[in-house]
């Protein structure tokens, strides 16, 4: 690439000098080689990374907002998920055993969620290697890493 903007007919027309200045490029990379580590260290677990992520915040959700029951949209709003598929990956999981879905106690429309004894062991070994994964995987930021969390978090929409 070339300084400045090129013209069409010359190449890309981009604003950047190079693919290096590409915040949405280097994130796009960055995210790639992440989700890589993070599938292989979930694989022994027999765990996708939305299997693990949805498995996960179910069992942190169930805990601490007890009494009150886990919805599928709440667990979709806290992930970040769409609604449709964390459906779909749900009924995946409960074909496992790993988590229950049932009536609403107020809301027919809703369903609940429970994670079940076998769930929430393998949440909590899968957590284990995806921190571990993160641990390994940020190392390079070191001192920087707790301002990357706050950048991070300043880009995450508010759900």
């Amino acid at each position: 690439m070339t300084s400045g903007a090129a013209e069409p007919s010359e190449g890309l027309a981009t604003g950047h000098a190079s693919a290096e200045e590409s915040t949405g490029l280097l994130l796009w990379q960055v995210t790639n080689r992440w989700q890589a580590a993070q599938r292989a260290a979930l694989k022994p677990y027999g765990l996708t990374h939305v299997q693990f992520v949805l498995l996960a915040s179910l069992t942190y959700l169930q805990a601490a907002e007890a009494p009150a029951p886990v919805t599928q949209r709440r667990l979709a709003d806290h992930a970040a998920t769409d609604p449709m598929m964390t459906s779909q990956v749900l009924r995946a999981l409960e074909a496992r055993g790993l988590l229950t879905r049932g009536p609403h106690p107020h809301d027919a429309r809703a369903r609940t969620l429970s994670v079940t004894p076998e769930g929430r062991s393998l949440a909590n070994a899968a957590v284990a290697a995806a921190e571990a994964c993160d641990a390994a995987f940020f190392a390079p930021l070191a001192a920087a890493a707790p301002a990357f969390t706050r950048a991070l978090r300043a880009l995450r929409p508010a759900g």
